[in-house]
């Protein structure tokens, strides 16, 4: 994996201006810093319990976690768990007071206007998300799910919901075609529809949006909006996974952005955007299960896309040629640079021969041009193997490729 400061300069090279972490990570809080990158950090599944136990230690990880940080680090949002009522049922009783202490916490330190608190659910919690107009929570009023829509109404916060198409598409025994899943028009024929409100949908995955906001409605919550916090398709699986596929992943993403970029909502709420999150940046390897729980990832770890990739809906394709470049830094030391471009060129084994004199990239003729030429030659290399851009403190990561500067420079000097 690529280090947290390796990180952010790739997902500017993307556009990407919120991400969602799975913890609190304080090397990607430290180098989200002044970004810009809206952040949503996350209480893990093991820290639910104790927080839900202990205002004070909700108070000490909002302290450690998030006042710390901001406003350096744009953080907006805290995620409560990741689908703690399917995932863990047994700390379901305390997961609303987990919620309430971390919002206290955040009024004390006056943060509770800037960071939202929610709990991303899965949408298992609907039994019956089709027809989405009978769609309901698998709860009773006294219900957790009703005390979270009570939190989530009191506090002006959002409901956080993952949903999945492809598993709505593969768990589904073929009652759907798949190209209602992929987002790809739908002839006339073809075209799901509500019997009950005869809203056209036009993807599975607006009416997961709109069964969710059904369900809220059957417990008289109607003014929560909704936030999909994770959706994604897997880009490839095992032998008894066929749709998971570069094609069919790319088709789905490159649609996903069109369709949540237009600001509209689903039929029921069209006037309510979808704000999305894409799961996920980079491929889980070690993740246990099928093929296919590892290989969601739309990027690979050097920065480049796994399939061409639309960015912000508009027609603008960022595919395998795109990548990001390690470079010696402005401000680092002449001293430290030398011995950089030492390393590099000895015992890192780049390609260093270019850089002597009378060679194409002699010139210009300082520390800095060729530590950053041997510096990007070790990282093109090397990286797929774990090789970062550091060289003790004096790199960086950039998208801007240094070899059209060179030559610029080259043309200038002559």
């Amino acid at each position: 994996m690529p280090s947290a400061s390796e990180v952010v300069p790739i997902i500017k090279t993307h556009r990407i201006t919120h991400v969602r972490l799975y913890d609190a990570d304080s090397h990607m809080l430290k180098a989200l810093a002044d970004s810009g990158i809206e952040v949503t950090v996350g209480v893990t599944n093991e820290e639910v319990l104790g927080i839900g136990e202990s205002a004070s230690a909700a108070a000490a990880w909002v302290n450690k976690n998030v006042a710390s940080y901001v406003p350096s680090t744009n953080i907006t949002a805290i995620a409560v768990g990741s689908e703690v009522l399917t995932s863990i049922p047994h700390a379901a009783p305390i997961l609303v007071t987990a919620m309430n202490n971390l919002h206290k916490a955040l009024v004390a330190s006056n943060l509770n206007f800037q960071v939202k608190v929610s709990s991303p659910q899965s949408l298992d919690i609907i039994p019956e998300p089709f027809p989405p107009s009978t769609a309901a929570f698998n709860s009773s009023p006294n219900s957790t799910v009703y005390q979270l829509l009570q939190f989530l109404n009191n506090t002006n916060s959002y409901f956080m919901l993952n949903a999945y198409p492809y598993y709505g598409y593969t768990n589904g025994n073929g009652i759907f075609p798949i190209d209602y899943a992929l987002f790809k028009p739908l002839p006339s024929v073809k075209q799901i529809v509500d019997p009950n409100t005869l809203f056209h949908y036009n993807s599975m995955f607006d009416a997961m949006i709109d069964a969710t906001y059904y369900s809220m409605d059957a417990l008289n919550f109607s003014g929560i909006p909704i936030v999909v916090t994770e959706t994604g398709w897997p880009w490839q699986g095992g032998p008894n996974e066929p749709d998971a596929t570069v094609e069919n992943a790319g088709t789905f993403i490159n649609y996903l952005i069109r369709r949540v970029s237009n600001d509209s909502g689903p039929p029921s709420r069209p006037n309510i955007p979808i704000n999305t999150y894409i799961y996920e940046l980079f491929n889980e390897d070690k993740r246990p299960g099928p093929v296919s729980e590892k290989n969601w990832g739309v990027l690979y770890t050097n920065g480049t896309a796994v399939f061409p990739l639309s960015l912000s809906g508009s027609s603008q394709i960022m595919g395998n040629a795109t990548t990001v470049f390690c470079v010696a830094k402005d401000d680092a030391s002449e001293g430290k640079l030398q011995d950089g471009l030492n390393w590099a060129c000895g015992q890192g084994q780049a390609n260093c021969s270019v850089i002597q004199s009378g060679q194409p990239c002699y010139l210009p003729n300082n520390t800095k041009n060729h530590a950053s030429y041997a510096y990007n030659d070790y990282y093109q290399r090397m990286h797929t193997v774990g090789a970062t851009c550091d060289f003790d403190g004096t790199a960086t990561i950039t998208s801007n490729d240094p070899s059209k500067y060179d030559k610029f420079s080259l043309r200038y000097q002559s």
